[in-house]
C-alpha cells in the first residue's frame, strides 16, 4: 500500500503557502487601507488645523488713560478705570496689573502694551490726587514724570466676519503658570513625546488600579486636541485608534507651540445654556469674571482641573467636588515644583473664588462700537478687519461711559411717569480733541439695536440759536453782545402768500432786550429778527458744514430749530463752540495696529479754524449767562456756577423732544430725551435733558470754563440801548468784545452816542 505521507506533506505545504499568501494579501490590503486612511486624515488635519489657526481676531480697546500733573482726575474715576482693566489691589503693587491706594497716594504697576505711539514697557509709578486734580507723578525711583499711561481694556473682539463672544489668545499671551500647570496635570511628557506617550498610559493604568477608580487619564494633550477638534467623546476602539493617528500626524506636521496654542483656545471648560465655553480665556471670564492673566494660583488650579469634567466638577453646582479636584491639581503642581509648600497651603485655604453668576466674554458698549465701525469703514473694508489680528485703539473711557449710562438710566427712571416709555441718548466728548469718551444710545446702556445717539434724528428746537448769534457776532461792525433787539410780534411773509407768525414760548413780549439776554433767555422773536438780518441761508450753510448733513431748505422756521439732527450731529456742531471756534471732527478711533503692533492707521486731532469761529468766545460768554440767569439757571442752583459752565436748552414743538448741550473747560455733552413714538413728553430742555446732563457732570472731574481762553477779548461798559457807558451807570454792563472792536470812551454815563442798532 503506497504511503500517503508525501502527498499529505505536499498538501500541507500548499495550504501553508495559500494561507501565507492570504495573510500577505490581507496585510497588503490593511497597509493600503491604513495608508489611504492616514493620507485622508493627514489632508483633513492639515486643512482644518490651518483654517483653525489662520483667523486672528481684531481686538478693540478703550483709550489708554493718560495721567499728568495738573489734569482733572478723581480717585473714584481712577479706581473704575483700573477695575475695568482688571487690575488687582495688592500691597505695594508688586507685579504688572496691580495697584495700591493709601489716602491721596496711589501706586500703579501698569502692564506692557502697544498703541499708536509705539510700545510701552511695564512701569511702576506713583501719583497723588487731591481736590479733583493730579498733584504729583513720579516713577519707581522717585523721578518726576510728565505723563504716564495705563494699558487699555479690551472692549470687543471682531471675529469671523461678525461680532461674537470669542477670546482666542496667542501663546505668548497665556501666563506661563497656566501652561506649566496644564502640562503638569494633563501631559508631563508633552515636550518629549511624538503624539502618544506609552509610559503615560501605563502610569495611568497603575494609578487607576491602585485607586480603584478613574483617577488619571493616559491621553496626551495632542490626543485631547484631536478628540476635541475631530472625534467627539464616544468610547470605542476605532475612536482611540483615530485619536492616536491624528495625534501623531499633528506632531509630525506642526510644532509644539502651535499645538499648545490650539489646545488652550479650544479645550472645553463649561456650558452656558446652549453656548459651550471653549478656551482658557473664555473659561476665566465664565467662571471667575476675570482676565486669564489676573487668575491666582488657586484659580488656575481649578480651571485646569475642570478639563477632566466641567459638568461633574461644576463649582457652582458641586463646590465640594470642585474643591477636591482643585486641591488635587495643587498637589500635582507642588509635586512638580511649580509651587512651594507655603503657596500650596495658602492656595488650599483659598475660597473657590467663582463668580456668583455665569459670565461669558462679550462685546461691551454696542452704541460706541457702532460709531467705531462707521469711522473705520472709511479706511478699512469690513472684511480686512476680520482675521487679520489687528488692534483698534479707541477713545472710549470705560469709567465715563459707565457714568453716562447710569446718569441716563437713573434720570429717566426718576422723571418717567409711564413705566419705561422715555428714551434718551448721551454723547460725551473731550472738547479740546474731539475724542468721543462715551456714547449711550439707549436707556439700558448695553442694549443692541436702535442706536439713538447716531440714528435718532429729531427736531432740535432752540439748540440751533447759538449758531444764529454766532454769525451775527462774527460781524462786529453790526452786532455785539449789547446790541438791543426787538422782542415784539413779527409777521414773516412766505411763498404763496403765506405768513409765519412765530411766538415766544411764554407768550410774553419784553420790548427791547440786549442780544446777550435774548440768547441766554432763549427768546424766539429777537432770535428770528436777528436770523433774518443774518440770512437763513447762511445759518443753513454753517450748520451743514459743521454737522456734515446738508440742510435742504433755508426757510425762516430753521431759525427756531425746524431742523432734525442726531445727538451725535448736534455734538459735532457744539464742538465748534466748545473748542473756541475750531472745526474738530469727532473721532472714536485713535490708531489701528497690525498683528505685530505696527501702526497702519493713525487718527490725529485735526482742527480747522473757520472765519465764523472768531465770535465763538462771545457766544460762549452768552451761554454762560444762560447758566447764570437764563434758561439753564437751575444748573447754578445745583452748584455748577463756579465751573463756568456754558449751556443751551432745546425743546421741540409740543414738548416732544428735550435737548441740552453743555460744556466745561474740558468736556462737552449733548443729551436728548424723548419717546420713540414721537408722543409729547411734557418735558422742556431744562426739565428733561438738562437733568441728565447735570447728573453726569456732577460726577466728572473737569476744568472750569474761561470765556476768553481761546481768544483775546476786550471789555467795555455798555448801556441798555447799546451805547458806551460806564460802571455805576443805570443799566450798564461790562461785556466782552473781539480784540480791536471794543468802543472807545470814558466812564461817563452819557454823551458817546455809539449806537449799533443801525
Amino acid at each position: 500500500m503506497p504511503s500517503i505521507r508525501p502527498h499529505a506533506a505536499r498538501l500541507g505545504l500548499a495550504l501553508r503557502r495559500a494561507l501565507l499568501r492570504a495573510l500577505w494579501l490581507a496585510c497588503g490590503i490593511l497597509v493600503g487601507f491604513i495608508t489611504l486612511w492616514v493620507a485622508y486624515l493627514d489632508g483633513r488635519v492639515r486643512r482644518d488645523f490651518l483654517t483653525l489657526e489662520r483667523p486672528q481676531p481684531t481686538r478693540v480697546y478703550a483709550r489708554a488713560l493718560s495721567v499728568s500733573p495738573g489734569e482733572p482726575l478723581d480717585g473714584e474715576l481712577l479706581r473704575e478705570e483700573l477695575q475695568a482693566a482688571r487690575y488687582r489691589e495688592l500691597v505695594g503693587a508688586p507685579v504688572p496689573g496691580s495697584y495700591e491706594r493709601r489716602g491721596e497716594r496711589w501706586w500703579i504697576h501698569r502692564r506692557a502694551f502697544a498703541d499708536g505711539d509705539g510700545r510701552h514697557p511695564a512701569l511702576r509709578f506713583e501719583l497723588r490726587i487731591a481736590g479733583g486734580r493730579v498733584l504729583d507723578l513720579r516713577d519707581g525711583a522717585g523721578r518726576a514724570l510728565a505723563e504716564a499711561r495705563l494699558d487699555p481694556v479690551r472692549i470687543a473682539t471682531l471675529y469671523g466676519g461678525r461680532i461674537e463672544e470669542r477670546r482666542p489668545l496667542r501663546l505668548r499671551e497665556v501666563p506661563n503658570r497656566v501652561l506649566t500647570a496644564l502640562q503638569a496635570v494633563e501631559d508631563r511628557g508633552f515636550k518629549r513625546h511624538g503624539g502618544i506617550d506609552p509610559w503615560a498610559v501605563l502610569r495611568a493604568l497603575w494609578v487607576n488600579l491602585r485607586e480603584g477608580r478613574l483617577a488619571q487619564g493616559g491621553s496626551t494633550i495632542t490626543q485631547q486636541l484631536a478628540r476635541q477638534l475631530w472625534l467627539g467623546r464616544e468610547r470605542s476602539f476605532w475612536r482611540k485608534f483615530n485619536e492616536a493617528l491624528i495625534a501623531v500626524i499633528l506632531e509630525w506636521r506642526f510644532d509644539k507651540g502651535r499645538i499648545l496654542e490650539a489646545y488652550v483656545n479650544e479645550v472645553y471648560l463649561g456650558q452656558h445654556g446652549a453656548q459651550a465655553v471653549h478656551g482658557f480665556a473664555a473659561g476665566a471670564e465664565f467662571w471667575f469674571g476675570k482676565e486669564l492673566q489676573a487668575l491666582d494660583t488657586a484659580e488656575i488650579a481649578l480651571l485646569v482641573g475642570l478639563i477632566r469634567g466641567p459638568s461633574y466638577y461644576d463649582p457652582r453646582r458641586h463646590p465640594e467636588r470642585a474643591r477636591a479636584r482643585r486641591d488635587q491639581v495643587l498637589a500635582q503642581m507642588f509635586e512638580t515644583g511649580l509651587i512651594d509648600e507655603a503657596e500650596l497651603v495658602a492656595a488650599r485655604r483659598s475660597p473657590l473664588g467663582v463668580a456668583r453668576e455665569a459670565r461669558l466674554p462679550r462685546n461691551r458698549h454696542p452704541a460706541f462700537l457702532e460709531l467705531v465701525e462707521q469711522q473705520l469703514a472709511a479706511d478699512f473694508p469690513r472684511h480686512s478687519l476680520m482675521g487679520a489680528g489687528l488692534s483698534v485703539h479707541t477713545t472710549l473711557s470705560p469709567a465715563l461711559q459707565r457714568r453716562a449710562e447710569l446718569a441716563l438710566a437713573e434720570s429717566l427712571r426718576a422723571m418717567d411717569r409711564e413705566g419705561e416709555s422715555l428714551q434718551g441718548a448721551v454723547v460725551l466728548v473731550e472738547s479740546s480733541s474731539g475724542e468721543v469718551l462715551a456714547l449711550v444710545g439707549d436707556r439700558s446702556g448695553e442694549a443692541h439695536g436702535f442706536n439713538r445717539a447716531l440714528q435718532a434724528r429729531r427736531p432740535v428746537g432752540s439748540l440751533i440759536k447759538p449758531f444764529v448769534y454766532l454769525l451775527a457776532l462774527a460781524d462786529p461792525g453790526r452786532f455785539h453782545l449789547g446790541t438791543p433787539l426787538e422782542d415784539a410780534p413779527i409777521a414773516v411773509p412766505l411763498s404763496r402768500g403765506r405768513v409765519w407768525r412765530p411766538e415766544n414760548a411764554d407768550g410774553r413780549y419784553l420790548g427791547r432786550v440786549r442780544l446777550i439776554d435774548a440768547l441766554a433767555q432763549s427768546r424766539n422773536l429777537p432770535s428770528v429778527r436777528l436770523g433774518l438780518a443774518v440770512g437763513p441761508a447762511r445759518v443753513a450753510a454753517l450748520l451743514g458744514r459743521l454737522t456734515g448733513q446738508p440742510v435742504a431748505e433755508a426757510h425762516p422756521a430753521l431759525l427756531l430749530g425746524a431742523l432734525e439732527l442726531s445727538p451725535f450731529e448736534a455734538a459735532q456742531a457744539y464742538e465748534f463752540l466748545a473748542s473756541g471756534g475750531r472745526f474738530v471732527p469727532l473721532r472714536a478711533v485713535r490708531a489701528v495696529l497690525d498683528a505685530e503692533g505696527r501702526a497702519i492707521g493713525r487718527y490725529p486731532v485735526k482742527g480747522e479754524r473757520l472765519a465764523e469761529g472768531r465770535a465763538a468766545p462771545l457766544v460762549v460768554f452768552a451761554l454762560q449767562e444762560a447758566v447764570l440767569s437764563g434758561t439753564a439757571k437751575a444748573l447754578a442752583r445745583d452748584g455748577f456756577l463756579e465751573r463756568g459752565i456754558a449751556g443751551k436748552t432745546g425743546t421741540s414743538n409740543d414738548r416732544r423732544d428735550s435737548w441740552f448741550a453743555g460744556f466745561s473747560g474740558s468736556h462737552l455733552a449733548v443729551v436728548w430725551v424723548g419717546r420713540d413714538d414721537f408722543a409729547p413728553t411734557g418735558l422742556m430742555g431744562a426739565t428733561g435733558a438738562m437733568r441728565v446732563w447735570a447728573h453726569l457732570f456732577a460726577k466728572i472731574p473737569t476744568r472750569p470754563l474761561l470765556a476768553d481762553r481761546h481768544a483775546a477779548l476786550e471789555w467795555a461798559w455798555i448801556g441798555p440801548e447799546g451805547e458806551v457807558s460806564g460802571p455805576g451807570c443805570a443799566g450798564a454792563r461790562a461785556l466782552p468784545f473781539l480784540a480791536g472792536h471794543a468802543p472807545a470812551g470814558d466812564s461817563r454815563c452819557a454823551g458817546f452816542g455809539w449806537d449799533l442798532r443801525k
